[in-house]
């Protein structure tokens, strides 16, 4: 089934691919912008439909940036793959994620973010925030656009299915059931719960989203801070004793 492509805030489209075999859908996003972003890769395996549906939007090969949460495949798998028609891309990373992962996986530098620090791409501002473990992996962060309050989130907000791209309805009661239900599964803790996680999810809520840009399932666009803090919640409850 080939890639399907929705705006999801101003500028920021989500380019989903559903995979049947597994009920899940794997969502990256493509910002506009004077340097244009994308945020996920998507797999290797995906990638000509990911291409394709990129090309509705921008040239590839204008793309200059490209930013993951953690070294994963469906996060980053077709990294070498963008950077082939993309020859100005750079990848965005922790220092870990730059150091331990990318200086070995890809040959093209990484541009190495810390903590709290901007990237100016024309009308666009993201920031970076650094969480490790968060949703899961040592080199783990987040990227927020200031400019239009959408939080590229990751895996949080998980939502099995073929979704909408976007929603202003309440997802965290099957947010918290697929989450109850994954402690029995072959993928069991996928979201450790650590000393630093309350933390971090309290510092994401700190940021107002309006728009959380979920990897799987739909966006939710309202209020982002309650969302995030009432995620800890139940993050606290299910995971918190195991």
């Amino acid at each position: 089934m080939a890639a399907s492509v929705a705006e999801i805030a101003p500028d920021v489209f989500r380019i989903s691919s559903f995979a049947p075999e597994l009920g899940i859908g794997f969502n990256q996003f493509l910002v506009r912008d004077e340097e244009p972003l994308l945020y996920h890769t998507g797999f290797r395996r995906m990638f000509p439909d990911t291409l394709a549906a990129a090309k509705t939007l921008i040239d590839p090969a204008k793309l200059k940036w490209i930013g993951y949460s953690h070294f994963e495949p469906d996060e980053c798998g077709a990294l070498n793959e963008w950077l082939a028609v993309a020859p100005n891309a750079t990848p965005l990373a922790s220092f870990v994620g730059a150091n331990a992962m990318l200086s070995d996986y890809c040959d093209t530098p990484a541009r190495t973010l810390g903590d709290d620090e901007r990237l100016q791409t024309g009308s666009k501002r993201y920031r970076f925030i650094s969480t490790p473990h968060l949703p899961h992996g040592w080199d783990s962060s987040f990227l927020f656009e200031e400019t239009g309050s959408t939080l590229f989130c990751s895996d949080l907000f998980f939502q099995p299915g073929e979704t909408a791209p976007s929603t202003e309805s309440d997802i965290l009661g099957l947010v918290g059931e697929v989450m109850k239900a994954s402690l029995a599964g072959p993928f069991a803790h996928d979201l450790p719960f650590t000393p630093q996680t309350e933390s971090a999810l309290a510092q994401l809520a700190a940021l107002k989203p309006k728009t959380l840009a979920a990897m799987h399932g739909a966006s939710y666009r309202g209020d982002g801070a309650k969302a995030l803090a009432d995620f800890s919640i139940v993050v606290r409850e299910v995971l918190g004793s195991h």
